[in-house]
Protein backbone atom coordinates (compact mmCIF):
# COMPACT_ATOMS: atom_id res chain seq x y z
CA UNK A 1 0.00 0.00 0.00
CA UNK A 2 1.06 3.59 -0.60
CA UNK A 3 1.78 6.03 2.44
CA UNK A 4 2.87 8.84 1.16
CA UNK A 5 2.10 10.83 4.35
CA UNK A 6 1.08 10.01 7.87
CA UNK A 7 -2.83 8.42 8.44
CA UNK A 8 -5.57 11.78 8.20
CA UNK A 9 -3.24 14.53 7.12
CA UNK A 10 -3.78 15.38 3.57
CA UNK A 11 -1.35 17.76 3.19
CA UNK A 12 -1.58 17.76 -1.32
CA UNK A 13 0.15 19.28 -4.07
CA UNK A 14 0.36 23.49 -2.60
CA UNK A 15 -0.37 24.89 -6.55
CA UNK A 16 0.33 28.26 -4.78
CA UNK A 17 0.34 30.04 -1.43
CA UNK A 18 -1.49 33.14 -0.73
CA UNK A 19 0.80 35.94 1.23
CA UNK A 20 -0.59 39.51 2.03
CA UNK A 21 1.03 42.34 3.81
CA UNK A 22 0.35 42.23 7.32
CA UNK A 23 -3.12 44.12 8.17
CA UNK A 24 -4.31 44.32 4.63
CA UNK A 25 -7.64 42.98 4.32
CA UNK A 26 -7.71 39.79 1.74
CA UNK A 27 -8.38 40.08 -2.08
CA UNK A 28 -11.77 38.56 -3.29
CA UNK A 29 -10.76 35.41 -4.44
CA UNK A 30 -11.14 34.91 -8.19
CA UNK A 31 -13.98 32.27 -8.46
CA UNK A 32 -12.91 28.78 -10.45
CA UNK A 33 -15.44 28.04 -13.02
CA UNK A 34 -14.18 24.21 -14.25
CA UNK A 35 -15.22 23.55 -17.91
CA UNK A 36 -17.21 20.89 -18.50
CA UNK A 37 -15.73 18.17 -20.49
CA UNK A 38 -17.61 18.60 -23.87
CA UNK A 39 -17.13 22.35 -23.51
CA UNK A 40 -13.24 21.61 -22.83
CA UNK A 41 -13.42 19.24 -25.88
CA UNK A 42 -14.63 21.71 -28.28
CA UNK A 43 -12.42 24.40 -27.72
CA UNK A 44 -9.76 21.97 -28.36
CA UNK A 45 -10.96 21.11 -31.80
CA UNK A 46 -11.33 24.85 -32.28
CA UNK A 47 -8.10 25.82 -31.92
CA UNK A 48 -7.21 23.41 -33.81
CA UNK A 49 -5.26 21.38 -31.45
CA UNK A 50 -7.44 18.20 -31.93
CA UNK A 51 -7.39 14.76 -30.47
CA UNK A 52 -3.96 12.06 -30.67
CA UNK A 53 -5.02 9.26 -31.82
CA UNK A 54 -3.86 6.47 -29.23
CA UNK A 55 -1.68 4.08 -31.25
CA UNK A 56 -1.77 1.07 -28.60
CA UNK A 57 0.70 2.18 -26.72
CA UNK A 58 -1.21 2.77 -23.10
CA UNK A 59 -4.48 4.23 -22.31
CA UNK A 60 -6.43 7.89 -24.06
CA UNK A 61 -4.96 10.71 -21.37
CA UNK A 62 -7.97 11.75 -18.40
CA UNK A 63 -8.79 15.08 -19.42
CA UNK A 64 -10.42 17.89 -17.19
CA UNK A 65 -10.15 17.49 -12.99
CA UNK A 66 -10.00 14.11 -11.73
CA UNK A 67 -12.98 14.31 -9.68
CA UNK A 68 -16.99 15.25 -9.87
CA UNK A 69 -19.20 16.63 -7.44
CA UNK A 70 -22.71 16.01 -9.65
CA UNK A 71 -26.26 17.11 -8.32
CA UNK A 72 -29.76 18.56 -10.67
CA UNK A 73 -28.35 21.90 -9.32
CA UNK A 74 -25.13 21.45 -10.90
CA UNK A 75 -21.70 19.97 -11.67
CA UNK A 76 -18.02 20.93 -10.07
CA UNK A 77 -14.70 19.65 -10.84
CA UNK A 78 -12.22 19.00 -8.35
CA UNK A 79 -8.60 17.68 -7.70
CA UNK A 80 -7.63 15.19 -5.52
CA UNK A 81 -6.21 17.04 -3.09
CA UNK A 82 -9.41 19.23 -3.31
CA UNK A 83 -11.11 15.84 -3.20
CA UNK A 84 -9.82 14.43 -0.19
CA UNK A 85 -10.41 18.03 1.99
CA UNK A 86 -13.91 18.07 0.84
CA UNK A 87 -14.98 14.92 1.85
CA UNK A 88 -13.17 14.89 5.00
CA UNK A 89 -15.10 18.01 5.63
CA UNK A 90 -18.17 16.59 5.04
CA UNK A 91 -17.08 13.43 7.06
CA UNK A 92 -16.21 14.97 10.57
CA UNK A 93 -20.15 17.20 10.18
CA UNK A 94 -21.58 14.03 9.74
CA UNK A 95 -19.60 12.62 12.62
CA UNK A 96 -20.46 15.21 14.89
CA UNK A 97 -24.22 15.02 14.51
CA UNK A 98 -24.56 18.13 12.63
CA UNK A 99 -26.96 18.75 9.68
CA UNK A 100 -26.25 19.40 5.84
CA UNK A 101 -26.25 23.41 6.23
CA UNK A 102 -23.22 22.72 8.32
CA UNK A 103 -21.05 21.09 5.86
CA UNK A 104 -22.36 23.42 3.28
CA UNK A 105 -21.18 26.53 5.42
CA UNK A 106 -17.91 24.90 6.09
CA UNK A 107 -17.05 23.90 2.38
CA UNK A 108 -17.97 27.44 1.58
CA UNK A 109 -15.68 29.17 4.10
CA UNK A 110 -13.18 26.31 2.70
CA UNK A 111 -13.52 27.55 -1.01
CA UNK A 112 -12.95 31.13 -0.11
CA UNK A 113 -10.06 31.05 2.07
CA UNK A 114 -7.73 28.17 0.40
CA UNK A 115 -9.88 27.05 -2.71
CA UNK A 116 -9.68 23.66 -0.63
CA UNK A 117 -6.71 22.98 -0.60
CA UNK A 118 -4.44 23.28 2.61
CA UNK A 119 -2.06 26.01 2.71
CA UNK A 120 0.93 25.70 4.26
CA UNK A 121 1.19 29.73 5.16
CA UNK A 122 -1.13 33.02 4.06
CA UNK A 123 -1.96 36.27 5.96
CA UNK A 124 0.01 36.82 9.06
CA UNK A 125 0.34 33.39 10.75
CA UNK A 126 -3.09 31.78 9.25
CA UNK A 127 -2.58 28.30 7.55
CA UNK A 128 -4.61 25.55 6.11
CA UNK A 129 -8.49 25.01 4.69
CA UNK A 130 -10.03 27.77 6.75
CA UNK A 131 -6.99 30.20 7.05
CA UNK A 132 -7.11 29.81 10.93
CA UNK A 133 -4.39 31.47 12.98
CA UNK A 134 -2.42 29.56 15.99
CA UNK A 135 -2.21 33.51 17.72
CA UNK A 136 -6.09 33.58 17.69
CA UNK A 137 -6.53 29.97 19.54
CA UNK A 138 -7.43 28.32 16.71
CA UNK A 139 -4.46 25.22 18.03
CA UNK A 140 -1.11 24.89 16.87
CA UNK A 141 0.35 25.03 13.43
CA UNK A 142 0.48 21.37 13.00
CA UNK A 143 -2.70 21.08 14.25
CA UNK A 144 -4.44 24.00 12.15
CA UNK A 145 -2.81 21.80 9.07
CA UNK A 146 -4.79 18.42 9.89
CA UNK A 147 -8.01 18.87 8.03
CA UNK A 148 -9.92 16.72 10.57
CA UNK A 149 -9.37 19.06 13.22
CA UNK A 150 -9.73 21.79 11.20
CA UNK A 151 -12.94 21.16 10.21
CA UNK A 152 -13.77 20.26 13.80
CA UNK A 153 -12.26 23.51 15.29
CA UNK A 154 -14.68 24.93 12.71
CA UNK A 155 -17.46 23.20 13.85
CA UNK A 156 -17.30 24.07 17.07
CA UNK A 157 -16.91 27.77 16.83
CA UNK A 158 -20.08 27.87 14.20
CA UNK A 159 -22.02 25.69 16.62
CA UNK A 160 -21.52 28.75 19.22
CA UNK A 161 -23.33 31.11 17.22
CA UNK A 162 -26.46 31.63 18.09
CA UNK A 163 -28.90 31.00 15.51
CA UNK A 164 -26.54 29.22 13.23
CA UNK A 165 -28.67 26.32 11.95
CA UNK A 166 -31.18 29.89 9.54
CA UNK A 167 -28.34 31.69 9.08
CA UNK A 168 -27.41 32.21 5.62
CA UNK A 169 -24.66 30.09 4.65
CA UNK A 170 -22.05 33.76 4.06
CA UNK A 171 -23.67 35.42 7.27
CA UNK A 172 -23.04 31.81 9.03
CA UNK A 173 -19.21 31.75 7.70
CA UNK A 174 -18.46 35.02 8.45
CA UNK A 175 -19.78 34.48 12.19
CA UNK A 176 -16.65 32.34 12.53
CA UNK A 177 -13.95 33.65 10.26
CA UNK A 178 -14.57 37.04 10.89
CA UNK A 179 -12.85 37.90 7.29
CA UNK A 180 -12.18 41.54 5.69
CA UNK A 181 -14.22 40.31 2.92
CA UNK A 182 -17.66 39.31 4.76
CA UNK A 183 -19.93 38.65 1.01
CA UNK A 184 -16.85 36.79 -0.08
CA UNK A 185 -18.11 33.70 1.19
CA UNK A 186 -21.82 34.08 -0.64
CA UNK A 187 -19.89 33.76 -4.21
CA UNK A 188 -19.32 29.69 -3.22
CA UNK A 189 -23.33 28.74 -1.74
CA UNK A 190 -24.08 27.15 -5.24
CA UNK A 191 -20.72 24.72 -5.40
CA UNK A 192 -21.01 24.16 -1.34
CA UNK A 193 -24.48 23.39 -1.90
CA UNK A 194 -23.68 20.84 -4.09
CA UNK A 195 -20.60 19.03 -3.32
CA UNK A 196 -22.66 19.17 0.48
CA UNK A 197 -25.90 17.08 -0.87
CA UNK A 198 -23.70 14.81 -2.43
CA UNK A 199 -20.59 14.24 0.29
CA UNK A 200 -23.23 14.08 2.87
CA UNK A 201 -25.27 10.97 0.74
CA UNK A 202 -28.24 12.75 -0.15
CA UNK A 203 -27.15 12.49 -3.91
CA UNK A 204 -26.40 8.77 -4.46
CA UNK A 205 -23.24 8.00 -6.34
CA UNK A 206 -23.08 11.95 -6.74
CA UNK A 207 -19.51 11.73 -6.41
CA UNK A 208 -16.69 10.42 -8.77
CA UNK A 209 -12.73 10.35 -8.89
CA UNK A 210 -11.23 9.30 -12.45
CA UNK A 211 -7.45 8.54 -11.99
CA UNK A 212 -4.71 5.71 -12.43
CA UNK A 213 -3.13 3.71 -9.52
CA UNK A 214 0.29 2.41 -9.98
CA UNK A 215 0.30 -0.58 -11.47
CA UNK A 216 1.20 -4.10 -10.11
CA UNK A 217 -0.01 -4.19 -6.87
CA UNK A 218 -2.90 -6.90 -5.71
CA UNK A 219 -6.08 -5.46 -4.20
CA UNK A 220 -6.70 -6.63 -0.99
CA UNK A 221 -8.27 -5.80 2.28
CA UNK A 222 -8.71 -2.67 4.00
CA UNK A 223 -5.28 -1.56 5.63
CA UNK A 224 -5.13 -0.85 9.05
CA UNK A 225 -4.11 3.09 7.56
CA UNK A 226 -7.03 3.49 5.66
CA UNK A 227 -9.18 2.03 8.88
CA UNK A 228 -7.08 4.82 11.32
CA UNK A 229 -8.33 7.56 9.26
CA UNK A 230 -11.66 6.00 9.12
CA UNK A 231 -12.12 6.15 12.54
CA UNK A 232 -10.83 9.57 13.20
CA UNK A 233 -13.20 11.10 10.25
CA UNK A 234 -16.06 9.09 9.76
CA UNK A 235 -16.34 7.78 13.17
CA UNK A 236 -16.47 4.11 11.73
CA UNK A 237 -13.57 1.68 12.05
CA UNK A 238 -15.05 -1.21 9.77
CA UNK A 239 -17.36 -1.61 6.94
CA UNK A 240 -19.08 -4.84 7.85
CA UNK A 241 -22.13 -2.78 9.48
CA UNK A 242 -25.10 -2.46 7.25
CA UNK A 243 -25.78 1.46 6.97
CA UNK A 244 -28.93 3.47 5.92
CA UNK A 245 -28.65 4.67 2.35
CA UNK A 246 -27.50 7.97 3.12
CA UNK A 247 -24.75 6.77 5.22
CA UNK A 248 -23.58 4.48 3.10
CA UNK A 249 -23.40 6.98 0.04
CA UNK A 250 -21.38 9.20 2.72
CA UNK A 251 -19.06 6.56 3.52
CA UNK A 252 -18.56 5.66 -0.27
CA UNK A 253 -18.12 9.31 -1.24
CA UNK A 254 -15.34 9.23 1.45
CA UNK A 255 -13.78 6.68 0.26
CA UNK A 256 -13.35 7.68 -3.20
CA UNK A 257 -12.23 10.91 -2.09
CA UNK A 258 -9.32 9.26 -0.27
CA UNK A 259 -8.42 6.81 -3.03
CA UNK A 260 -5.54 8.21 -4.29
CA UNK A 261 -4.17 8.74 -0.98
CA UNK A 262 -4.94 5.28 0.36
CA UNK A 263 -4.49 3.26 -2.81
CA UNK A 264 -8.62 2.16 -2.63
CA UNK A 265 -9.25 0.48 -6.14
CA UNK A 266 -12.55 -0.12 -6.02
CA UNK A 267 -15.93 0.54 -3.90
CA UNK A 268 -19.07 -1.20 -3.79
CA UNK A 269 -22.60 -0.31 -2.50
CA UNK A 270 -26.33 -0.36 -2.84
CA UNK A 271 -25.98 -2.09 -6.15
CA UNK A 272 -23.16 0.34 -7.35
CA UNK A 273 -19.19 -0.29 -8.06
CA UNK A 274 -16.91 2.70 -8.29
CA UNK A 275 -12.89 1.82 -9.43
CA UNK A 276 -10.67 4.64 -10.11
CA UNK A 277 -9.69 3.30 -13.92
CA UNK A 278 -13.38 3.28 -15.09
CA UNK A 279 -14.13 6.81 -12.74
CA UNK A 280 -17.90 6.42 -12.74
CA UNK A 281 -20.24 4.59 -10.74
CA UNK A 282 -21.87 1.49 -12.33
CA UNK A 283 -24.49 -1.41 -11.70
CA UNK A 284 -23.08 -4.48 -9.68
CA UNK A 285 -25.88 -6.42 -8.50
CA UNK A 286 -27.25 -7.87 -5.68
CA UNK A 287 -27.56 -4.13 -3.46
CA UNK A 288 -25.97 -4.71 -0.42
CA UNK A 289 -26.72 -2.39 2.32
CA UNK A 290 -22.48 -2.50 3.50
CA UNK A 291 -20.22 -0.61 2.36
CA UNK A 292 -17.19 -2.85 0.68
CA UNK A 293 -13.72 -1.39 -0.37
CA UNK A 294 -10.24 -2.50 -1.00
CA UNK A 295 -7.13 -1.53 -1.43
CA UNK A 296 -3.79 -1.68 -3.18
CA UNK A 297 -1.32 -4.41 -1.42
Amino acid sequence: MRMAVRPDQVTGAMERSITRPPGAPGPRRRRRRWIPLLLGLAVLVTAGIGFAVTRGHGPAPILGPPCTAASTAGSYGLTLDQAANATTIAAVGERMGLPPHAVTVALAAALQESELRNLASGDRDSSGLFQQRPSQGWGTPAQIQTPSYAAQSFYTHLTRVPGWPTMAVTAAAQAVQRSAAPAAYADWESEARVIASVLTGEVPAGFTCHFRLSAGANPTAVTPHLTQAMTIQLGTASLDTPVSVTRGWQIAAWLVGHASLYGVTDVTFDGQHWTPDQGTWKTAPPARQQVQAQTQA
